[in-house]
Order: structure tokens, then sequence, then C-alpha cells
């Protein structure tokens, strides 16, 4: 199911519990309040342009979601931003970036990994990528999620010549800088 806007925060609970599960453990081993930040985080980045999110729901709950917007031309002042900006240069972001479908967050539970349910949330919430631009930045320390997307075809954009830093930006297998 895919949610535009606002409409996803009917389920905003079921998503701080899917989130809390995934993103508690390593290597995020996110705390309580942090968790807690999430859903307040939710709410405002429902606002941003182009945002959408992507559920997999179950008898259950939730068993995973991604949730994405569109990156605007210019770049909001906070510390992740700073890094991808030093790391590519203006020129590189406004190319590759600006305007691309950002993906925020990728949580899938413990029990459906194995199901291929990431790939399947990725596939869909890329499907609309403007020109098939899509993106993600990660830290660098998150080893095998960087894996896990370089696997399935998305590639990391080189940093400039000792610029780089714990931030990964990972192009989508769609993108045309990865043709």
């Amino acid at each position: 199911m895919i949610c535009y806007g606002t409409t996803v925060l009917d389920l905003a609970e079921d998503l701080v519990d899917a989130y809390a599960e995934v993103f508690s453990a390593p290597p995020w081993n996110e705390d309580e309040e942090t968790i807690q930040r999430f859903h307040y985080r939710l709410r405002g980045d429902t606002e941003r342009p182009g945002f959408r999110a992507v559920l997999s729901q179950s008898r259950t709950g939730i068993d995973g979601f991604a949730i994405a917007w569109l990156t605007p031309r210019a770049l909001p002042d906070t510390p992740t931003y700073a890094k991808i900006l030093s790391q590519l240069g203006e020129a590189r972001v406004e190319e590759l970036l600006a305007g691309a479908l950002e993906l925020d967050e990728l949580a899938v539970r413990r029990h459906a990994r194995p199901q291929g349910l990431g790939r399947t949330l990725l596939s869909e919430l890329t499907a609309d990528a403007p020109s098939g631009r899509a993106w993600v930045p990660m830290s660098r320390a998150a080893k095998n999620a960087v894996a896990s997307y370089q696997r399935l075809g998305w590639r990391e954009v080189p940093p400039l010549p000792g610029a780089g830093n714990g931030v990964v930006v990972l192009l989508s297998p769609g993108h045309p800088a990865v043709a």
C-alpha cells in the first residue's frame, strides 16, 4: 500500500513499533527517546513535497515500510546534508540529487526479511521516481545495509578527493547516472 502526505499518520503508532524493532538493534542501537522522535519527525516529514510511504501489512501489523520525498534544490541546513554537500560538491548535488526521490527510511521487521520485503518496498517506492532518479543517504557504519542496497543494484556516488566522511550516498538502479 502506498500513502501520500498526511494519510500515513493514521498508522503512526504501528510505524513507530516497526521502526523501534528495526532501529533499536545494531548497528543503529537507537534508544527510546530517539525512537519517539521518529513519531514527531514523521508528522513534519509528511509535509515535505512529494512525501510518500510504502507499507506492507499483515494480520500482526506493519511488517515493513519505506518513506521518501523529493529532494529540494536548496538542501536543508542539517548535519547530514552538510556532509553530503561537502562530500559531493554543489554541482553534483544539483545534478544527481535535487528533484530526485530521496529515501529516508526503510524498515523491515526480522520475520519479514527472508521474504524479500525490503526489495519489494524499494521497488514500489522508486517506481515513479522522477526520471528514474532516486537516492538514499546512509551512515557508512551501516555496512550490512550498504551492502544490501549494493546487491540490489544501488551504486555509491564517489566522494570528491579527500572529502569522504561518514555518509554514503547511493543512487538507485534506475538513476540515469548509474547507467
